[in-house]
């Protein structure tokens, strides 16, 4: 089981780790950063592998991954 840790203010909200993540445990934000972004939210629901798509398509650098 893996989990996500998304840098609200370094995101633009370009979602793109909403549709690159294959267990789709990420979602689109509803909340705005300090820069009126909308960064996404990770729904914990034990579902992520810790695959790192997010990660590695995130052009931000604002996700980290454990496992």
């Amino acid at each position: 089981m893996g989990k996500i840790a998304i840098n609200n203010e370094r995101c633009k909200g370009c979602d793109l780790c909403v549709h690159f993540c294959p267990k789709e445990v990420i979602s689109k934000g509803s909340s705005f950063n300090s820069k009126g972004h909308r960064p996404p939210r990770f729904n914990d629901s034990g579902a992520c592998t810790a695959c790192a798509i997010c990660a590695r398509i995130c052009p931000d650098v604002a996700i980290e991954v454990w496992r």
